[in-house]
């Protein structure tokens, strides 16, 4: 045990890259559930795979896990092959520790003896000392000899989190964690657990639907579309520099207006001339970006600004109370409607006309196609 103990810091002090996918591919039969799948985690670093059901991301985690084998590529953690050509090793020998949708506490033991519960190879005196830390990192204290039908659900969470880092593992996997809470409970307890793992400078890569959780955990977020990654980047780019239609969908809210590229600067749009760069949109017909070419600009919330000052006019169809502001639907004098997220003092009733403009930093913008028309 010494031995091997010796081989994982060597292994851990010498290899940046904790965790590695190379080309992976799973199949259950003919059906492809990931597709060449490729990323990597530096060390300390949380990842997250964000995509809807159905995209694969939880096959990934699993294969991660040692769960299920790999069809090809390989998974490789601190440097060693633990998935592909021929190596599967099983998951008590992977040095991970997993947090699932459940939790999967011990009903029949304590806060202490869950966390407890893999430190078996320890003295009395440090497995005592690390579940004490522990307890204490995770906001327990007081609660150690509590048993789980006792706790809440975000303090169950946090049990399930103390025992998956009690090991030290080099890597911490997350399986939808939040899904069995409240909304607010959701958003305050992904704060702290960021906070915790990064506290612990443990390695991290969290599987979800939602995409508030993974902007409040994760550092790298790789955005999942039938069994591939199609960007993987920060939640900033992620919102605001999006690589593909679905993406501009799937992360916040926005809508597509028809547009005009009058260079590779310069688009029009309705409500008035944008500056920015063009990337491809107008596809290989019109890579010199003439007039003319057609395409369809990204506009969130926060791109249309209310200005009682402003000449250019739209009438409120719908509005969503946030607290702090509101979400309007706003038609404009095409009938294109817009959204546009304002301080909620500006109160406005349906089928008043305010005073809006633009103020967009970011330029998104795709060719347009017949499957993806927009609105005239």
């Amino acid at each position: 045990m010494a031995i091997l103990r010796i081989y994982n810091n060597f292994m851990t002090a010498t290899h940046s890259k904790v965790l590695e996918l190379k080309d992976v591919h799973q199949s259950y039969g003919d059906h492809a559930v990931v597709k060449g799948l490729s990323f990597a985690l530096d060390r300390g670093a949380i990842g997250c795979l964000l995509g809807p059901s159905g995209c694969g991301k939880t096959t990934v985690l699993r294969c991660v896990a040692g769960f299920e084998s790999i069809s090809d590529g390989e998974i490789r953690i601190n440097g060693a092959r633990m998935s592909g050509q021929g190596a599967l090793v099983p998951p008590e020998r992977r040095h991970i520790g997993m947090v699932f949708q459940d939790y999967a506490l011990f009903p029949h033991l304590s806060v202490a003896q869950n966390i407890a519960f893999g430190l078996r190879t320890l003295s009395r005196d440090e497995r005592d000392s690390q579940v004490a830390k522990l307890i204490d990192v995770v906001g327990l204290a007081g609660m150690a000899a509590s048993f789980p039908h006792e706790l809440s659900g975000g303090q169950q969470q946090r049990v399930a989190l103390a025992r998956a880092l009690a090991p030290q593992p080099d890597l911490l996997l997350l399986d939808e964690p939040f899904s069995n809470l409240d909304t607010e409970l959701r958003q305050r307890l992904s704060l702290e657990v960021r906070e915790i793992i990064k506290r612990s400078n443990t390695t991290a890569l969290l599987v979800t639907h939602d995409q508030h959780e993974a902007f409040a955990i994760a550092d790298e977020i790789g955005i999942m579309h039938q069994g591939e990654i199609e960007q993987w980047d920060s939640a900033y780019n992620l919102y605001h520099r999006p690589e593909s239609r679905f993406i501009a969908d799937f992360v916040g809210q926005g809508v597509f207006v028809p547009g005009e590229v009058l260079s590779g600067r310069q688009v029009r749009i309705e409500l008035g001339v944008l500056d920015g760069v063009i990337p491809g949109a107008c596809g290989e017909s019109c890579a010199s970006c003439g007039k003319g070419c057609n395409v369809d600009v990204l506009l969130r919330p926060d791109d249309i600004i209310h200005d009682d000052a402003s000449k250019v006019q739209a009438e409120v169809l719908h509005k969503a109370f946030r607290g702090a502001d509101i979400l309007y639907t706003l038609k404009l004098a095409s009938g294109q409607t817009v959204l546009a997220l304002v301080p909620s003092h500006h109160n406005h009733s349906l089928g008043e006309k305010i005073g809006i403009r633009l103020d967009v930093d970011h330029v998104v913008t795709f060719q347009t196609t017949p499957a993806h028309q927009a609105s005239p």
